[in-house]
């Protein structure tokens, strides 16, 4: 069903995408059951294109995350600092690209995203990849692998507004499904505009913006010991809407 619905997109390159790669950007974020999407996709299918790569709609990523030894950027988020970041090595599998990216938040909200090409995914920073992270946080820092994720994804890129969709499903953390039913939908915009077609479908659905972060619920899930008061009830928002 999923598949035949992205059939009915029309498809854009990857270097079509770049034009609206959106490195600055007002990220919204959105949970649902996966049992939504075919509704959805109907009808969006007149106000968006999709990504295609090498005939492919639907892609796959894996990404390994680096963090301090005490998870400072973890504790970042989990301690509300307006100003955080994040840093992961991403593959592109179907675009056979990788990257070392950082994502950083300022506190209007707006999420910078910074990248250099690199060979491979590997387990420690090196030369230029170290260099890079010290330009952009304007500091030394010693990172270590923290967790490791992958998960599917398709975007959809708005024929008319500088924005454009992605939606994750099959996640998973070091190697092993977190839930099934989830889809995590994200919505990059240059600003925030809630008349945006994929905002009002989700509203029909009863849907609204949930602020969410895989990497801070990968830590969270695989590090039961550390403080993370503030997504236990992340957990148990995503259980109550994958039911």
């Amino acid at each position: 069903m999923l598949d035949s619905s992205l059939a009915f997109f029309k498809p854009i390159t990857l270097s079509e995408l770049n034009g609206v790669s959106l490195m600055k950007r007002v990220d919204t974020k959105f949970i649902l059951h996966k049992k939504h999407l075919v509704e959805i996709l109907t009808s969006l299918q007149n106000d968006f294109q999709i990504l295609e790569i090498d005939q492919k709609r639907l892609m796959e990523y894996q990404s390994l995350y680096f963090d301090t030894a005490e998870k400072q950027f973890y504790f970042q988020h989990h301690n509300g600092i307006a100003n955080r970041c994040k840093i992961r090595m991403r593959c592109y599998i179907d675009s056979n690209l990788t990257f070392l990216e950082i994502k950083q938040k300022d506190p209007q909200g707006n999420t910078v995203k910074s990248r250099i090409k690199i060979p491979e995914i590997k387990n420690e920073l090196f030369g230029d990849e170290k260099l890079f992270v010290q330009g952009k946080l304007k500091q030394e820092i010693d990172l270590i692998p923290s967790i490791s994720n992958g998960f599917n994804r398709f975007t959809l890129i708005s024929n008319e507004r500088k924005e454009r969709v992605t939606f994750d499903l099959n996640l998973t953390f070091n190697n092993q499904i977190f839930n099934d039913n989830l889809v995590i939908v994200e919505l990059k915009q240059a600003i925030f505009k809630r008349n945006s077609p994929l905002v009002l479908a989700l509203k029909n659905k009863q849907l609204y913006p949930y602020k969410i972060s895989k990497y801070c619920l990968g830590i969270a899930l695989h590090n039961p010991e550390i403080k993370q008061n503030l997504f236990k009830h992340k957990f148990l928002t995503i259980n109550k809407v994958t039911h």
